[in-house]
């Protein structure tokens, strides 16, 4: 297809301009016409004089001849309604090209923003992500729609933003300990004194990494999975107990809690809810790992569950570095450990973003508080199991000071 045939085509198509102008024109004349059917109709009715005078009645014209009134009559009127019928037929041709043309117009600067939605999309792509339409016309539903455009752009930008930072974080978190790994290999192979000792503490290396390595795919899994599930209805609602995980959790953490001389003190009251038992025991699991992983030698560990009629809630509290209000935040986001560099820090970042994840797809919350004097307490609200959960998710609540009493956290 020739550029000319293609233009032909684009001018040719039925487009919503072209179909509103053919509109206005079917109505603008369609009335034209009405006005003169009726004239008409009026015309020969009212012009009927010679009606009242008697048969045989003559009238004398001003050229001096005389003729029967009715003949005269007859006439007049046929000469009246052909005027009617030319003239506006005429008048109702130029009004209707009249019409028309100025229907195109109008048509095409009413539709002209839906025109720059269209050249705006054509020119979005992955790396340019920044066009809007920007529309500055009358508060019309033509200007609703363009600022819905441009918020969906917002929201569209912000997500592969954030889907290019969690690639960039992820590989680079896979990468480290691959090249732990590969340098291990390659220092011991290129080696030619090494012994057995020096194969079995490399191979100890390249298994530490690979356990790493191993549990950050397990967690982006688990992270992908559950945020998959959030604004859905879960693949499993069972009736559940958060007093359980906690349970299950402080079991596994047994022995790091020996080891650095952790104070646990735990007020495990019922805390029923509705979901997927695993994903909850994951919850609890990674609430509890982080406050233990980031504590200090002989710290303390509080965890607390209750509910009401409404709200289940978990709350894991926690001594240890000082965190500033306005990173926590940021500890919701994949790969983020409270300020603490990435390389060489314990765990993957992903426990928080996956508590958030669970909590989402049960149609809770979560909220964190910095401590005074360094800490951190979570709080994890969730429906009570005796109400139906609500599919929504809630953003982290960032607050400072001391340990507050749960709460509930509102819903977005």
């Amino acid at each position: 297809m020739t550029i000319y045939d293609a233009r032909r085509t684009a001018i040719f198509r039925p487009t919503l301009r072209l179909r509103l102008t053919l509109l206005n024109g079917i109505l603008l004349v369609g009335a034209g016409l009405v006005l003169v059917v009726l004239a008409y109709i009026l015309v020969d009715g009212a012009l009927k004089p010679a009606d009242q005078l008697q048969h045989g009645t003559t009238v004398v014209l001003q050229d001096g001849r005389e003729v029967d009134a009715h003949t005269w009559q007859e006439e007049l009127v046929d000469s009246a309604e052909w005027e009617l019928l030319t003239r506006g037929s005429l008048a109702l041709l130029l009004i209707g090209a009249v019409g028309v043309a100025g229907a195109y117009v109008v048509a095409g600067r009413s539709l002209r923003p839906l025109q720059r939605v269209t050249t705006t999309a054509r020119r979005l792509s992955g790396e340019s992500m920044d066009a809007r339409i920007s529309y500055d016309g009358a508060d019309d539903e033509v200007a609703e729609l363009a600022k819905t455009f441009d918020a969906m752009l917002d929201r569209i930008a912000g997500a592969f933003e954030t889907q290019k930072r969690f690639v960039a974080n992820a590989s680079h978190e896979l990468r480290t300990p691959l090249a732990v790994m590969r340098t291990e290999v390659d220092v011991t192979m290129a080696d030619p004194d090494a012994d057995v000792e020096e194969y079995r503490r490399m191979a100890t290396v390249v298994r530490d990494a690979s356990m790493r390595a191993n549990a950050l795919v397990e967690s982006l899994l688990l992270l992908a999975r559950t945020e998959a599930q959030a604004g859905r209805r879960l693949g499993r609602k069972v009736d559940a107990d958060l007093a359980t995980g906690v349970t299950v959790a402080l079991s596994a953490m047994g022995r790091e809690i020996q080891r650095i001389k952790l104070d646990v003190t735990t007020e495990l009251a019922p805390a029923g809810v509705v979901g997927d038992p695993a994903l909850l025991e994951r919850l609890a699991g990674n609430l509890i790992e982080n406050a233990v992983r980031y504590n200090h030698l002989a710290g303390r560990v509080w965890v607390r569950t209750g509910a009401d009629e409404t709200l289940a809630w978990l709350v894991v509290g926690n001594t240890g570095f000082e965190v500033e209000p306005a990173d926590l935040p940021a500890l919701f986001e994949p790969f983020r450990r409270g300020g603490r560099e990435r390389t060489g820090a314990r765990g993957t970042g992903l426990g928080l973003s996956i508590v958030r994840a669970i909590c989402e797809a049960h149609g809770g919350g979560v909220s964190a508080v910095a401590l005074d004097g360094g800490g951190l307490e979570v709080t994890v609200s969730l429906p009570a199991a005796a109400v139906t959960p609500v599919l929504s998710g809630t953003a982290p609540v960032v607050t400072g000071g001391t340990p507050a009493q749960p709460a509930p956290v509102a819903r977005r």
